[in-house]
């Protein structure tokens, strides 16, 4: 009886280190380290690009006093558009590009490093994660992402909240803040910006994993159709920024209080601020209702498009 334990053992291991990628040295896992990055870098470039103008009018209320409602963030983009023009909708938008690039290809990478790491640890295949694992994976991926592109972060928050007489291009925002702030205002902001990725990239990633494993369960298929992924991206995206969107205010007050007549503060006595004069509510939830909107959307578009170019990647290699 113990050998046929002992062999049981054996053979579930090998199977298990079948099953397995090999450690990242071989060319092949070079090469889908590069799959990676390239397609995390298109997912991220597509999805801000799709809602841009959303996301500039988000932060312009984030950042200020007024009061939210869906009816007065149209009237500041339908304004924005007559007295600046069609393109100014996209104002900041060349800043994000050199943030979100960088950082949905480090994000995009590093959990499929992660998932490998961890899958290795616990003996299971990426996708295969149990739910703790999988929570941390992404959750790690995010904060990974986040702390090598922070400043760049800063930089498009500050763009997108100022008319363009004050920063003319993204050398000259990283310019001014050097000389007239220091350094070290490049990373005002960074703890609630690292407090609010571990949630949302946690929840995020779990969320589109579990939904694509619970998919392929009840399905029978191996892969959802596009649509059916943007729907799991979706419900991610919306997840994610609802649990981490407090300190999402907290950050861009922070990130933006050079320019908007706010004092360098901490996290808690900016969040003091922002419940003393706006309401716990109103305050820490503005814009929250149109990130709903433009979440789920960019979530679902970033998503459906890294997977995708890694199954085009995947069949142009073989």
């Amino acid at each position: 009886m113990g050998n046929g334990v002992k062999e049981s053992t054996a053979r579930v291991r090998e199977d298990a280190e079948a099953i397995l990628p090999s450690p990242v040295n071989s060319k092949s896992d070079h090469r889908q380290v590069l799959s990676s990055l390239l397609s995390g870098a298109l997912a991220g470039a597509l999805a801000k690009t799709a809602v841009a103008p959303l996301d500039r009018t988000k932060i312009i209320f984030q950042v200020s006093s007024k009061r939210f409602s869906a009816k007065e963030a149209f009237r500041l983009l339908y304004f924005t558009y007559l007295n600046e023009g069609f393109f100014s909708l996209w104002r900041g938008n060349s800043a994000t590009m050199v943030r979100v690039v960088p950082y949905a290809a480090i994000q995009f990478s590093a959990h499929e490093e992660y998932k490998r790491i961890l899958g290795r640890y616990y003996g299971f295949r990426g996708e295969a994660l149990p739910p703790g694992p999988r929570l941390l994976a992404g959750a790690l991926a995010g904060t990974t992402a986040a702390s090598l592109t922070y400043p760049l972060d800063l930089v498009r928050a500050r763009m997108a909240v100022t008319p363009k007489e004050m920063y003319s291009n993204i050398f000259h925002v990283f310019i001014r803040i050097s000389r007239e702030e220091g350094l070290k205002t490049l990373y005002h902001g960074f703890t609630p910006t690292v407090l609010g990725v571990i949630p949302y990239a946690g929840l995020s990633f779990f969320t589109y994993e579990t939904l694509k494993s619970l998919h392929r369960e009840y399905s029978g298929r191996p892969q959802p159709y596009p649509f059916e992924r943007m729907i799991f991206g979706a419900c991610a995206g919306l997840i994610g920024q609802s649990a981490s969107y407090p300190l999402d205010v907290v950050r861009r007050r922070m990130q933006t209080a050079g320019v908007m007549g706010h004092p360098h503060a901490s996290i808690m006595h900016t969040l003091r601020a922002i419940v003393r004069e706006e309401g716990a509510v109103r305050g820490l939830y503005k814009g929250l209702s149109m990130n709903w909107l433009k979440g789920p959307i960019a979530v679902g578009i970033s998503f459906t498009t890294f997977d995708l170019m890694q199954i085009l990647l995947r069949h142009l290699q073989s």
